[in-house]
């Protein structure tokens, strides 16, 4: 009886904040345009479960600068290159600030993730450990023949497949190759073993972390429903968080009692760091940097990866232009260095072509501006959640011909990039809180594919049509293909 006494005062309240709202009172001035809103929940219903295409279609009405109420929270939407520049490079201070979803809460794990910190004295600290020991020039030239060997193993356990006639399942064969690209730069060691489908368990972590992370949850909308979590999304986060974090610390624990850390790898550096200033990097840190680089790094990779392939084998000229390219650089049959990418522009243009229709964050991660800001001559208030639509600015038709295309050859002629500069292609984001993981992307995705495309020939399921082949989405942090791509590899006639 008592507890619903309060679900009833918590409604009537809700009701009377909604009905004060709806007719104005308290209502922000100069707001960017945006679609009418119902009571209580604003424009909450017009999200859907594909939030990307609903607000992609809302911006063709109200503009490329947008605002949407959801519930209590005002959502500025921005899809357009030039404002995404203001908000990502000349104001991007002002926008830097994280709008943190209550499901990266769980375990606490949000107070130390680089993701979602705000830009403050431990974001910087991680940020500088990240661009130093992990993504620096001199860090990736270190472990590249690290990536060169991992390469090797994707394409052995394609070729093992092709001896039997198997399938492979791209995404997750992609995953295992990251994965363990990942726990060797980390720990010296696979998690997977890189010539069987193994991983699996690993793998199906790390989605449904991106993808209950990534779902509209009611906390973040109605706060004061934190302690009840009515949809049970951080109770499963906390979950699969705890899964991640156990291997984490096991590791930890195998390695101090060894001795004098080497340094040969990021965990020793981060033990070392612990060891040296333990205020700047504990434990805490080290298990947070971990499963932070692991979630981004494994899921956004091999779904790129994913879609590369599919987006190729959707366009059958597109793989003879690549085969052909391949086959005049490095000759067929041969793994692909990072060295001979520089020589392969075609390669180049299909992995942007790819990264321009499917960003691996659609909507980048949510900002938050901490004080009233002005932007294009809107007043934007404390607190405005902002989503910039990546995926919707990759489509832009003012910006792109034949825009919902596959098209590489767009690139060609243009001087367009992936790094951060270009605000018509920002699928890693820009300023200062662009993907750390970027220059390691950028690397690691033009070897495996060219090396998957030069050394065989892939085969559909023979009742599948190329123009039929399932290129649905599903919606998360990452957005993914909804229908796992599993193709049979040929072996070439060298």
């Amino acid at each position: 009886m008592e507890f619903l006494i309060i679900l009833y005062l918590l409604l009537f309240y809700i009701l009377i904040r909604a009905t004060f709202s709806f007719f104005g009172v308290n209502k922000p001035k100069n707001l960017p345009p945006g679609p009418a809103r119902l009571p209580i929940i604003g424009n909450l219903h017009l999200l859907g479960d594909q939030p990307h295409r609903s607000l992609a279609k809302l911006a063709e009405i109200h503009g490329p600068i947008m605002s949407l109420k959801l519930v209590r929270v005002t959502t500025l939407v921005i899809s357009s290159a030039t404002v995404a520049k203001h908000v990502l490079q000349k104001q991007d201070l002002e926008f830097s600030s994280r709008h943190v979803p209550d499901a990266v809460r769980a375990c606490n794990h949000a107070q130390h993730l680089v993701a979602w910190l705000p830009v403050c004295i431990e974001w910087r600290t991680l940020r500088r450990i990240l661009n130093s020991n992990i993504f620096s020039n001199s860090a990736l030239e270190a472990n590249q023949h690290l990536r060169g060997q991992k390469v090797e193993e994707l394409v052995a356990y394609c070729r093992k497949a092709s001896l039997s006639n198997d399938w492979v399942d791209v995404g997750r064969a992609a995953f295992r190759t990251s994965l363990n690209l990942l726990s060797n730069t980390f720990f010296s060691m696979d998690l997977a073993d890189p010539y069987e489908d193994s991983g699996k368990e690993f793998k199906e972590v790390i989605s449904n972390i991106m993808l209950e992370a990534g779902k509209p949850n009611l906390v973040d909308f109605f706060p004061m429903l934190e302690k009840i979590d009515p949809q049970g999304i951080r109770r499963r986060l906390s979950r699969h968080f705890g899964k991640v974090l156990e291997i984490f610390e096991k590791l930890i624990e195998e390695r101090l009692p060894m001795g004098r850390l080497k340094q040969d790898n990021v965990l020793d550096v981060c033990l070392k760091l612990n060891q040296d200033n333990p205020n700047e990097m504990n434990h805490t840190h080290i298990k947070s940097l971990l499963l932070d680089l692991f979630a981004a790094g494994t899921d956004t990779t091999s779904s790129t990866l994913e879609w590369a392939m599919a987006e190729v084998l959707c366009n059958p000229h597109t793989m003879t232009k690549a085969k052909d390219e391949l086959e005049k650089v490095i000759g067929k049959g041969n793994i692909v260095k990072e060295d001979d990418v520089l020589r392969q522009p075609y390669l180049s243009c299909i992995i942007k072509e790819t990264l321009r229709l499917h960003p691996p964050v659609p909507l980048l991660l949510p900002r938050r501006v901490d004080k009233q800001v002005q932007l294009n001559g809107y007043t934007i208030p404390k607190g405005t959640q902002v989503l910039v639509n990546a995926w919707a600015i990759g489509r832009d038709p003012s910006v792109w011909d034949d825009s919902q295309k596959f098209k590489s050859e767009r690139f060609l002629e243009s001087q367009l990039d992936v790094r951060g500069q270009d605000f018509e292609l920002i699928p890693f984001g820009a300023g200062r809180r662009i993907c750390p993981g970027l220059p390691l992307a950028i690397r690691m995705i033009p070897i495996m594919l060219g090396s998957l495309l030069n050394n065989f020939d892939w085969n559909l399921d023979t009742n599948i049509q190329h123009e039929a082949l399932d290129m649905s989405e599903k919606f998360g942090i990452t957005l993914s293909k909804a229908k796992s791509l599993c193709v049979v590899p040929i072996p070439l006639n060298t």
